[in-house]
């Protein structure tokens, strides 16, 4: 093993703990590399498999369960600030409650391989009005699933990641400049592709007020609510006379309304 590898083994299981740490509340720091290396470590024998392994799952069961409790505690508040926190909000509640209607709780066994969707589930888990001790156990499944592939893989491919190692070290400083540089490029593609989606969301978005100053005037537009079902059992509330639609029947239930009006789509 070269002086690198040595030196991430020396602080590995407290640098895995703080990734994924960070990552689960939100962060854009990706873990899944992190711990990939450390499987290789673990696999050389470097560091303790099973300590890493811990380490994977205290932290993330920490992240996701303080999210679980304060959306029990703030409700809709909390939905919104995960929304903001997430560089993806295109793929945020929407796509996710889709999930969880599908599988129900059975997502969070592959919730952390969907982009966008780790920091969502947790919270949105609430809406299920299940018990904590359920989360948990489900939660800790879907976390050894996705943290044990990555340790395992990195063990499969120990020598082609001590290679990897050892050409960074080579480079010296400059390997953490590229590190960091790829990060910052991540980081700006995903900036540039969230405030694109406001903007097209701000040239079509009509809010409460105006929906009912419309409907005042008599200039009634086609509400549809396209709630998920699992959202509209919690929620029993809805616009007067909205039409309830589900997403994938949106392109089919369009066809032959009138070009001439106004249609107004609410959602969570």
């Amino acid at each position: 093993m070269n002086d690198l590898s040595l030196q991430i083994a020396k602080h590995g299981v407290t640098f895995v703990f703080l990734n994924v740490l960070l990552e689960q509340l939100g962060l854009p720091i990706p873990a899944y590399p992190s711990m990939v290396v450390a499987g290789a470590l673990a696999a050389h024998g470097a560091i303790s498999f099973p300590k890493v392994t811990l380490a994977v799952l205290v932290s993330a069961l920490i992240a996701d369960t303080l999210w679980f409790l304060l959306r029990r505690k703030h409700g809709a508040f909390m939905l919104k600030l995960v929304c903001r926190v997430s560089l993806s909000p295109d793929t945020c509640v929407r796509q996710t409650e889709g999930l969880f209607e599908k599988w129900g709780l059975r997502t969070l066994l592959v919730s952390k391989f969907i982009p966008g969707f780790s920091v969502v589930a947790p919270p949105l888990t609430d809406s299920l009005r299940i018990a904590l001790w359920r989360f948990l156990l489900f939660d800790a499944g879907g976390t050894l699933i996705w943290g044990g592939s990555a340790l395992l893989l990195g063990a499969l491919f120990k020598h082609a990641v001590e290679r990897v190692l050892a050409t960074l070290e080579a480079l010296g400083a400059r390997a953490l400049l590229v590190i960091a540089a790829a990060l910052v490029l991540f980081m700006l593609g995903k900036w540039w592709q969230r405030q694109r989606f406001y903007k097209v969301l701000r040239m079509a978005r009509i809010t409460a007020h105006e929906l009912r100053e419309m409907m005042d005037r008599g200039e009634t537009p086609l509400v549809f609510d396209v709630r998920g079902k699992r959202t509209r059992e919690v929620d029993p509330r809805h616009i007067p006379g909205a039409l309830v639609l589900d997403l994938p029947e949106l392109d089919e239930r369009v066809v032959g309304l009138p070009r001439d009006g106004d249609i107004v789509l609410y959602c969570t």
